[in-house]
């Protein structure tokens, strides 16, 4: 098998990922303020007036629609706006999610017409201050904008910023494309997802300033998932006049699925329903837990039937289908992501360099140290852990066939104290570090407009995996409670509880607290000015080459040129950054 079509991540950041953080907002609803018996504040929208609540130092506003309905014949639609509404609308209570597996814990049921976003600011007194769109993750198939962990409550209160949060379009619903059988009027139909947060984009446009925040002044961020879609809208056209900056995390986003990828998922969509194409208009009659279930078996068939993680490690075999975040797409289709459509998306968001629509836009790009320890664990992959030198070379020999030595001897010159186990994590994680993030920074840099600030989540988790005596370490996903200012544990109820198969909460103590300081501090003053920096910590220098200065994020964090360097190398040299995708 060829490296290229290896390395694969839909079988986890489209699996392994969304469900795990799935089940912990499921589970988990510290962040989560009544909003009954507070004081309420009403604000006016374009569409009508909003009631949220006011306490706690914060006002908060759930579940205001930002577009109208996309189901029925509006399916796979681009969304009308919302209905306007007479009277006062309560923003009380989350709103449905899209449709996914699952109830989520204190939201509703999940639902076809799902648009809807949250507000955390300061207060609605008109005041211009920065506004931070967060993305959540799950890859492209699950989670929402209420998600505990990513409450903005926090963020907002402490930093004077403005936080919103959008659900919207996942999966089949929102990404199957339906252009070559539709025509002009599903033109955009790979891609109604992303269109979904533009829209959320231009609501902040429209509104944002009666909730005390600047339109003028809008950051994109989000993780893993959200990761790839903030680089899909660091590309996108009709989203460019909306956002200022953007940071993505952990999941670098270089490519999006070809056209001729979406085709073939739509062909075996139309062959599991067994309808004809001539039929495909029957999908608008398809129930969408039908159209959900569907979706997981295509996921499953593409994955080889394994859970993302267990068994052959982060590189599958060759009939995996791709992922949104970066080396290539199988034609067999079989996954939902944002599409080169030609319409909707004119340009890969860092291939085969910058997308020049945000070069003017200062960007953060990074990683967390150990991400594969996430997958691992949540794969139930505990083998991974008792790996000798001798297993791990068999490992890689079936991974990278005849490059398997050079990788191994470059991470074991660049980290000569590592175990075997430390040393597959390493090489796995390069699918976010060295191979995604670092080349999403050079090739910013590259444009010579605006900074890119390239960074490392190092703050590391004791807790023991599973079955294994193998710390989380800083594992995929573990620096979204810290970035949010989410570290403390509540008081009361069952939020204090931590969720065994993720390391996704925080704990309390005071390197935790201080490095979730200096991480939202940064997050928010980026927000602010462009120019991440904390109190305390040292200058956050920006990127460029050859220097590559990468911020280390911890209590105490630090600036460290071009590190992993021997690790890069090597792979600039089995897989050059311009050939990412053989011909």
């Amino acid at each position: 098998m060829s490296f290229a079509t290896d390395i694969t991540r839909r079988n986890f950041l489209a699996a392994s990922s969304t469900v795990a953080l799935g089940a912990y907002a499921a589970q988990h609803v510290w962040g989560q303020t009544a909003l009954s018996s507070a004081k309420h504040v009403v604000v006016e929208t374009k569409y009508g007036r909003v009631r949220g609540a006011q306490g706690d130092g914060l006002v908060r506003f759930r579940g205001i629609p930002y577009g109208g309905s996309v189901s029925g014949q509006n399916r796979f639609k681009a969304a009308p706006p919302p209905s306007p509404w007479p009277g006062v609308r309560d923003a009380l209570e989350f709103g449905a999610p899209s449709m996914q597996p699952g109830q989520r814990r204190n939201e509703p049921p999940p639902a076809e017409d799902c648009l809807f976003l949250n507000v955390w600011t300061p207060a609605a007194d008109g005041r211009k201050r920065p506004v931070m769109l967060y993305s959540h993750g799950g890859g492209f198939t699950t989670g929402s904008g209420g998600a505990a962990y990513q409450d903005g409550s926090s963020l907002a209160r402490t930093w004077d910023v403005v936080v919103v949060a959008t659900n919207h379009r996942l999966g089949l619903l929102g990404y199957l494309y339906l252009g070559h059988l539709g025509g002009e009027e599903y033109a955009t139909s790979g891609n109604q997802g992303i269109e979904d947060i533009r829209d959320g984009l231009r609501w902040i446009h429209d509104n944002i300033e009666r909730f005390g925040g600047d339109p003028n002044n809008v950051m994109i961020f989000g993780e893993s998932g959200g990761g790839g879609k903030t680089s899909t809208l660091y590309a996108m056209p009709s989203a460019a006049e909306y956002f200022n900056k953007a940071s993505i995390e952990s999941g670098p986003g270089l490519r999006l699925k070809p056209l001729e990828a979406a085709v073939a998922t739509t062909d075996l969509v139309l062959k599991q329903l067994g309808l004809q194409a001539s039929q495909w208009r029957q999908l608008l009659e398809v129930p969408a837990d039908q159209l959900v279930q569907l979706q997981g078996s295509l996921g499953r068939g593409a994955r080889g039937g394994r859970r993302g993680g267990g068994g052959g490690g982060f590189m599958g075999p060759a009939n995996y289908d791709g992922a949104i975040y970066g080396f290539t797409w199988s034609g067999a289709g079989g996954s939902f992501g944002p599409t080169l459509d030609g319409h909707v998306m004119t340009h890969d968001p860092f291939y085969p360099t910058a997308a020049a629509i945000s070069k003017n836009k200062p960007l953060m790009v990074g990683y967390n140290h150990d991400e594969m320890n996430f997958f691992f664990a949540q794969g139930g992959a505990a083998e991974v852990y008792s790996m000798t030198d001798a297993t791990l070379k068999q490992r890689l020999d079936a991974q990278f066939g005849s490059n398997a030595d050079r990788i191994l001897a470059a991470y074991k010159k660049s980290r000569p104290d590592a175990s075997a186990p430390d040393l597959y994590v390493a090489i796995s994680t390069a699918q976010f570090d060295v191979i995604g993030s670092t080349l999403i920074a050079g090739r910013k840099y590259e444009q010579h407009g605006a900074p890119v600030y390239m960074y490392c989540f190092a703050h590391e988790s004791q807790r023991l995996i599973p079955g294994t005596n193998h710390i989380y370490g800083a594992a995929h996903a573990g620096e979204i409670v810290y970035k949010f200012d989410n570290v403390p544990a509540p008081q009361t109820g069952d939020a204090g509880q931590r969720n065994p198969a993720t390391n996704t909460f925080g704990d309390s103590s005071a390197s935790s607290l201080a490095c979730a300081h200096n991480m939202s501090q940064m997050w928010s003053s980026f927000a602010r000015t462009g120019h991440p920096m904390a109190d305390g910590q040292p200058a956050w220098t920006a990127y460029s080459v050859p220097q590559r200065a990468t911020l280390f994020i911890d209590a105490q964090c630090k600036v460290e040129d071009d590190p992993g360097r021997l690790e890069r190398e090597v792979w600039e040299a089995i897989i050059p950054g311009d050939k990412i995708v053989p011909a």
